[in-house]
């Protein structure tokens, strides 16, 4: 797959700092009680998608790619656990709440969809192995 020369040109990038900017803003309304529990880890986890999605982009392969990506998506499931529990402490309106998982929703389907698509160029770019020779292979180097 052609990656863009900037990870500013990724869709992903763009809704995900979206996201990041929502939920930072958001959180600005928890309590200050909450300082240093959900307004910290919805910060965290929310500037982390992004984040991710830079990092990956910037390293040398397609398969480091997918593992920011996982990253990601592991820290937008985060966002919305988190976004969840703040809703059912009250902290957040019922508007406000659905707004941002419609906005995580978007993103996951949209880094799923890379994660896919890196997934597949991966596969067809794959030399074909003999399957004894990569299972002999694979224990180079474990044997006692």
């Amino acid at each position: 797959m052609a990656r863009p020369k900037s990870y500013r040109d990724l869709i992903v990038w763009q809704k995900s700092m979206s996201l990041a900017r929502r939920a930072y803003a958001l959180s600005m309304t928890l309590p200050k009680n909450e300082t240093y529990g959900l307004l910290t880890q919805i910060r965290r986890a929310a500037v982390s998608v992004p984040s991710n999605v830079a990092e990956g982009h910037g390293r040398l392969t397609d398969l480091q790619f997918r593992h920011f990506l996982g990253n990601a998506r592991g820290s937008l499931y985060e966002l919305q656990t988190q976004i969840e529990l703040a809703a059912d402490f009250g902290y957040f309106d019922n508007e406000s709440v659905q707004e941002l998982l419609d906005q995580s929703s978007d993103v996951a389907r949209l880094i799923n969809g890379l994660l896919a698509s890196l997934s597949q160029y991966e596969q067809a770019t794959e030399p074909a192995v003999n399957s004894a020779s990569s299972a002999n292979s694979a224990t180079k180097g474990f044997r006692a």
